[in-house]
């Protein structure tokens, strides 16, 4: 199995994580693992939809129709026959 050395970590990036692994039971590591895991396994599962993803986000805000813009209708497209 293969490692990794990060350096240069930020302090702060280390004690959430080292307060996340206590509240999960886990080392250090493991908890670092999981993360990367968890993240890098996420668009298997669930695929990228961007249309998903928008209405998950605004999803809190219960339902409420977007107005209809009124637009211009489309000019005809030059002829250049003539």
């Amino acid at each position: 199995m293969s490692s990794i050395k990060i350096e240069n970590f930020d302090d702060d990036l280390i004690v959430r994580l080292q307060k996340r692994a206590e509240s999960s039971g886990r080392s250090l590591e493991a908890e670092a693992k999981e993360i990367l895991r968890a993240v890098l396994t996420e668009n298997e599962t669930y695929p990228l939809n961007i249309a998903a993803k928008i209405k998950q986000r605004f999803s809190n805000f219960g339902d409420f129709e977007i107005p209809t813009i009124v637009r211009d209708t489309l000019r005809k497209p030059p002829n250049f026959e003539d």
